[in-house]
C-alpha cells in the first residue's frame, strides 16, 4: 500500500488576491497585492473589519479581523476596498475545479483552502514536489492568483507546511523533518494553540513546539484536559484524520474568522457577524440556492466553544435575515460573555430557491430585502465594488450592547 500523500492548498490572501486579479483584468494598473491594502470596511467612515490584507499591509502589523480604525492607525496610507462576495465565490469554484483535475479526493475546508489526497498519483504527476508544482502553476497561469502548497503524509503537517514562507511557495513537512522545520518554532504557531493555551504552556516552561513534543503527556492532560493530548499529538506530527469529500447532500456555505483581539461585548461581535453573513449570503445567491438552517459557532479564549443552529420558516439567501438569525443565536448561547477568539456562520439545508412560505407579516419585507441584495450584487458586478456600500456595517459608536 503506498504511503499517504496529502497536499494542503491555500490561496494567498484570497479575497485580496481575487480583487487584485479582477481589477487588473478590468484595466487597473495598480496591483493591490503590491501595496498596503485590505479588503473590508469603509475608509471614509472608518467602519468595518479587515477581511483580507496584502503582504505589505501585514508588514505594518495589520491583522485580519481587526477594526478598520485600528488598521488605519497602523498604516495611514492603507487602501481599503469593499468586498465582492459573488466574485469570491466564482474564484473559489474555479480554484476547486483545478484541484479536481489532479486529486482523487478533495476536502474543501473553506472558500480558499482545501486538502487533496494525492496518494498513489506519482505515476500520473511525478514525485510530490513535481505534482505540487503542477497544481500551483496551473492555478497561477489559468486564474492569475497564487497559492501555497503544503506537502506531507497527514493533514496536520500539510497544513503547517503551507503556512511556511509565502506567497507562491511549496513546502514539505514530513515526520523526519520535524526536528529541523517545526520543533524550533514558537509553540503558538502550532495549529490549534491559541493565546490562552500558549500562556498556560509558558507557565509549564514550554515555549517551542519541540518543548511541547518532548513534554510529559500526563502533565499536559492534567493541566489542559483533552486539549493537552491533542496538541501533544500535533507537536509530534501525529494525525490520522482522512481527507473526506463532503457528500453533496451535506453541502453548506460557511465562513469563519479568528479575531485579532478577543471580543467581550455583543456590539463588538455584530460587525464580524455581518461581514460573515454578507459572505455566506452572497455565495448562496451566486449559486442560486437558499438555506433553511443557520448555524453560528464560537471558540473562546480557553479553546472551548459552542455551536447553535436554527431552522428558518422558509429557505433564504437574504443577508439581513441570515444576519438577524445569527445575532439571535449568538445572543442565546453567549450569556457569560467569556472572551471570544473565533466566530463562524454557516448556512445549510439547501434548496434551489423555488419556494418561499409567506406569512402575513414578513412576506413584503422578505421581497424588499431580496430585491435590495439583488440590486447590490448587480451594481457591484457591473460597476465594481466601490459603486455601492452598506451604510450599516457597525452600530453607532456610543451603543453598548449587553
Amino acid at each position: 500500500m503506498p504511503e499517504r500523500l496529502i497536499f494542503h492548498v491555500d490561496v494567498n490572501s484570497a479575497f485580496l488576491s481575487w480583487e487584485a486579479v479582477e481589477r487588473l483584468r478590468q484595466g487597473e494598473t495598480t496591483d493591490l497585492r503590491a501595496i498596503p491594502s485590505i479588503v473590508g470596511g469603509d475608509r471614509e467612515k472608518r467602519r468595518g473589519v479587515v477581511l483580507a490584507k496584502s503582504i505589505p499591509a501585514k508588514a505594518y502589523g495589520v491583522a485580519t479581523g481587526e477594526p478598520i480604525v485600528d488598521a488605519l492607525r497602523k498604516c495611514p496610507q492603507l487602501l481599503c476596498v469593499p468586498a465582492r462576495h459573488g466574485l469570491y465565490s466564482r474564484c473559489s469554484h474555479a480554484f476547486i475545479e483545478i484541484l479536481a483535475r489532479f486529486a482523487p479526493v478533495i476536502e474543501q475546508v473553506s472558500v480558499d483552502e482545501a486538502f487533496a489526497d494525492m496518494t498513489g498519483t506519482s505515476l500520473l504527476y511525478g514525485p510530490p514536489l513535481e505534482a505540487a508544482a503542477r497544481i500551483k502553476n496551473t492555478i497561477r497561469d489559468e486564474l492569475g492568483f497564487t497559492v501555497n502548497v503544503g506537502v506531507s503524509s497527514n493533514k496536520l503537517l500539510a497544513k503547517m507546511a503551507s503556512d511556511f514562507q509565502k506567497p507562491d511557495r511549496i513546502h514539505t513537512l514530513f515526520p523526519k523533518e520535524l526536528p529541523e522545520k517545526m520543533w524550533p518554532l514558537p509553540v503558538g504557531q502550532l495549529f490549534s494553540v491559541g493565546r490562552a493555551t500558549e500562556r498556560s504552556l509558558a507557565e509549564l516552561g514550554i515555549h517551542t513546539i519541540g518543548d511541547l513534543a518532548h513534554s510529559d503527556l500526563a502533565l499536559l492532560r492534567s493541566r489542559l484536559k483533552k486539549q493537552g493530548e491533542v496538541i501533544w499529538n500535533y507537536a509530534n506530527g501525529l494525525d490520522e484524520r482522512p481527507v473526506e469529500a463532503a457528500p453533496a447532500e451535506a453541502k453548506s456555505y460557511g465562513n469563519e474568522t479568528t479575531l485579532a483581539q478577543d471580543i467581550t461585548h455583543l456590539h463588538e461581535a455584530r460587525p464580524v457577524l455581518l461581514a460573515l453573513c454578507e459572505s455566506v449570503a452572497a455565495r448562496l445567491r451566486a449559486d442560486q440556492v437558499q438555506a433553511s438552517c443557520i448555524t453560528v459557532k464560537y471558540t473562546d479564549y480557553q479553546f472551548g466553544g459552542q455551536t447553535h443552529q436554527r431552522m428558518l420558516p422558509s429557505p433564504t439567501d437574504v443577508t439581513e435575515e441570515i444576519y438577524q438569525t445569527s445575532v439571535a443565536l449568538l445572543t442565546q448561547m453567549w450569556k457569560s460573555r467569556i472572551p471570544l477568539r473565533l466566530l463562524g456562520v454557516s448556512a445549510s439545508r439547501l434548496s434551489d430557491g423555488g419556494f418561499y412560505q409567506y406569512n402575513l407579516f414578513d412576506g413584503e419585507k422578505h421581497e424588499r430585502l431580496g430585491r435590495l441584495d439583488t440590486a447590490i450584487d448587480a451594481i457591484r458586478s457591473r460597476y465594481g465594488s466601490d459603486a455601492i456600500r452598506r451604510g450599516r456595517f457597525l452600530p453607532p459608536p456610543d451603543r453598548q450592547d449587553g
